[in-house]
């Protein structure tokens, strides 16, 4: 009876998240133009959303800072994860591990408002930025993005087994070495993780975004934000099936990718066990 009803409070959480998309998928295919009124079954705004060239740059906008933003979010969350996790003592480690998390807390108004006045204070000093665009948008959701990267990377490190890294160095392999060809693999799973986990974020950002566009660098998110007050057409419901769609592509192979190393790991643990590769490798020498 418990599991019973467990499960049906779980289809209705799902019901409670995924119905709406599903509505918008499919009023994506309405004829009428009314968002919500059903007009029969056409694909007439698919075709116009070929000829909205302000959608279409805004979104190669939005994908072009969100690449970019996850790939730096993920070198710099891993730093900061390996900072707090292999170096327990160093001054002002508290102060680091305060300011790494603080974009999870502080909200985003303020990141985005301070990242503006920031900017416009190096413009008058420095002449750079010139203007407000892609660099700016892609330093900003950086600087919030990184947080998330690092935690997920950290979690990892929490759980990984040093043992196998000593175990290289006792074999000779030097600390470069040890990194690429041990500790990565085996952290591979969190950077992928982290890497849609924070492309996700800044393709859906809107306030900070608000505060760090210009002229000529509007977003996605932006876009459709700013005609939502002047009233909506299935254009819109087109675009956001897009979305859903690129996202859930990325989401599946990213966790094909992932369960196909997990059970790869596996495997490899498996056999070396078996051959007794792990009883075998030599110990480090006693301080």
């Amino acid at each position: 009876m418990n599991s019973r009803l467990g499960r049906v409070w779980l289809g209705l959480g799902f019901a409670f998240l995924y119905f709406p998309i599903a509505t918008l998928i499919a009023f994506s295919f309405n004829d009428s133009k009314m968002v919500t009124l059903w007009g029969g079954l056409s694909l007439r705004w698919y075709r116009a959303i070929l000829d909205d060239t302000e959608i279409i740059d805004a979104f190669g906008m939005s994908l072009k800072i969100a690449l970019l933003t996850a790939t730096a979010s993920v070198v710099i969350g891993t730093l900061a994860a390996f900072a707090m996790v292999r170096y327990r003592r160093f001054t002002g480690r508290t102060l680091f591990i305060a300011h790494v998390n603080a974009p999870l807390v502080v909200p985003e108004v303020i990141t985005g408002l301070s990242l503006l006045l920031f900017f416009v204070a190096c413009q008058r000093i420095f002449g750079f930025p010139s203007q407000r665009g892609l660099f700016t948008i892609w330093v900003g959701h950086t600087s919030i993005c990184a947080s998330y990267a690092a935690v997920v990377i950290q979690s990892r490190l929490l759980d990984m087994d040093r043992s196998l890294e000593e175990a290289a160095m006792d074999l000779g392999a030097r600390p470069f070495q040890v990194f690429y060809l041990v500790t990565l693999p085996l952290i591979a799973q969190s950077l992928v993780s982290a890497w849609l986990l924070t492309f996700t974020i800044s393709l859906d950002d809107v306030v900070s975004t608000a505060f760090l566009s210009g002229p000529g660098s509007t977003t996605l998110p932006i876009v459709i934000f700013s005609r939502a007050r002047l009233g909506l057409n299935p254009s819109v419901n087109v675009v956001a099936t897009l979305t859903v769609s690129v996202v859930a592509v990325g989401v599946l192979f990213g966790s094909l990718w992932l369960a196909r190393q997990e059970r790869r790991r596996e495997e490899e643990q498996a056999l070396a066990y078996r051959e007794g590769l792990v009883e075998a490798l030599p110990t480090a020498p006693a301080a």
